[in-house]
C-alpha cells in the first residue's frame, strides 16, 4: 500500500498529540478525487478538530477518537486520481477547496467542495481560501449586505475577518474593522475605511451605529452588539469561540435568533455550508482583483504543532498556510 507523510493524532487533545508520520495514502470513493496537496490552509477549525471541542463536533468527526487521524481540511493541489463517476475534473487539474486530512501529501476531496484554482494565485494562496473565505462570503449574504451600508466587522484581522473586510468593500459597504493594536495596520491594508483598537476603544460606546455587524470575535454580549446596531440593523454571529465545552459559542447564536423574534433588530447566526458554488464565486473575485489572501506565515508539516499554538494564543494575523511541496521533494 502506498504511503505518505502527514500530520496525525490518535486522540483529541492539545498540540502535543500531533506528530508527523507515514500513513497509508487515501483512495477516492465515488464522487471524490485524490488531490496531491501542494499547500494547505490552517484555520481555527483545525484547532477545534484537534481538541475535539466543542464536544458536539465529535458526533460528526468521531466520538472517542478522530475517525480520520490526519488533521486539516483547506487545500490546494493537483488531481491525481478520480473516484467512480467523476467527470467534473480530470487528472492534472489544479484545484482548491476543502478535503479530508489536508496536512498531508495526498488528501481526498468531494467534487462538490472543489473548484479550479485561480491562475492569479499560487497554490499557497489558494490553499487558504476554502473555509475562511467561504464563511466570510456567507456571513455577508446572511446579513444581506448592500452598497452604502455601514458595516462593522469584529475580529477583522483573523482568518475569516481578513476576507470579510475585503468582500464587504467589494460589495460597496463602508467598513469598520476591530483588531488589537499590532494588527490595526493589516486591517487598514485590507481596505477598511475605519479601524477600532478594541484594547482602547469600545465599538458599543454609542458613538456609532451600524447597519450590519459581522461578529467574528465570538465574545461580545448580545446587549453590546445591539447597542452598536442601527434600529433596524442586522447582526450575523459567525464566531463560535467561547461558550460551554459542549456547544461552544453556538448557544449565543441560538439566543440571538430567539431574541430576534421580539425586537426590531435582526439577530442571526451562521452555520457555514461547504460548497463548490461559493468557491467559484471567490475565484471570480480573486481574478477580478477584489479579494486576495492575507498570509501571516507559511510552515512545513513539522511546523503545524507550533502554528496551532500560536493561532490559539492570538499571535496570527490573517491566515496560516502549510507548505507540503518541499517535504514531498525531500521524500522522493
Amino acid at each position: 500500500m502506498a504511503k505518505m507523510r502527514a500530520v496525525v493524532r490518535d486522540s483529541y487533545g492539545t498540540a502535543e498529540v500531533l506528530r508527523v508520520a507515514e500513513v497509508p495514502r487515501p483512495v477516492p470513493k465515488a464522487g471524490e478525487v485524490l488531490v496531491q496537496v501542494e499547500a494547505a490552509g490552517l484555520d481555527r477549525g483545525a484547532w477545534h478538530l484537534m481538541t475535539g471541542k466543542p464536544y458536539l463536533l465529535r458526533l460528526v468527526f468521531g466520538v472517542r477518537r478522530p475517525r480520520n487521524p490526519v488533521l486539516g481540511r483547506e487545500l490546494a493541489g493537483r488531481v491525481v486520481a478520480l473516484g467512480e463517476g467523476v467527470t467534473k475534473f480530470a487528472e492534472g487539474d489544479e484545484v482548491f477547496g476543502i478535503g479530508e486530512g489536508s496536512f498531508a501529501q495526498y488528501a481526498v476531496a468531494r467534487i462538490d467542495k472543489l473548484a479550479v484554482k485561480p491562475a492569479a494565485l499560487s497554490f499557497t494562496e489558494a490553499a487558504v481560501l476554502g473555509i475562511s473565505a467561504s464563511t466570510a462570503l456567507q456571513a455577508l449574504r446572511a446579513g444581506k449586505v448592500q452598497a452604502g451600508q455601514k458595516v462593522l466587522i469584529t475580529g477583522a484581522s483573523g482568518g475569516v475577518g481578513s476576507y470579510a473586510v475585503q468582500l464587504a468593500k467589494a460589495f460597496g459597504a463602508e467598513v469598520t474593522g476591530t483588531a488589537s493594536t499590532p494588527k490595526l495596520a493589516l486591517v487598514r491594508k485590507l481596505g477598511a475605511d475605519h479601524v477600532l483598537d478594541y484594547t482602547q476603544e469600545d465599538f458599543a460606546d454609542g458613538a456609532h451605529h451600524y447597519d450590519l455587524i459581522i461578529d467574528l470575535a465570538g465574545t461580545p454580549s448580545l446587549k453590546r452588539l445591539r447597542r452598536a446596531l442601527a434600529r433596524t440593523g442586522t447582526v450575523v454571529i459567525a464566531g463560535g469561540e467561547g461558550g460551554d465545552p459542549i456547544s461552544g459559542g453556538t448557544d449565543r447564536q441560538l439566543r440571538a435568533q430567539l431574541l430576534s423574534l421580539f425586537v426590531r433588530q435582526r439577530l442571526t447566526g451562521l452555520l457555514a455550508k461547504e460548497n463548490a458554488a461559493d468557491l467559484e464565486v471567490l475565484a471570480e473575485l480573486v481574478e477580478a482583483g477584489k479579494v486576495l489572501p492575507s498570509i501571516d506565515s507559511v510552515v512545513p508539516l513539522e511546523g503545524v504543532q507550533q502554528a496551532l499554538v500560536d493561532l490559539a494564543d492570538g499571535m496570527v494575523s490573517g491566515k496560516l498556510a502549510v507548505a507540503v511541496t518541499d517535504l514531498r521533494r525531500e521524500a522522493s
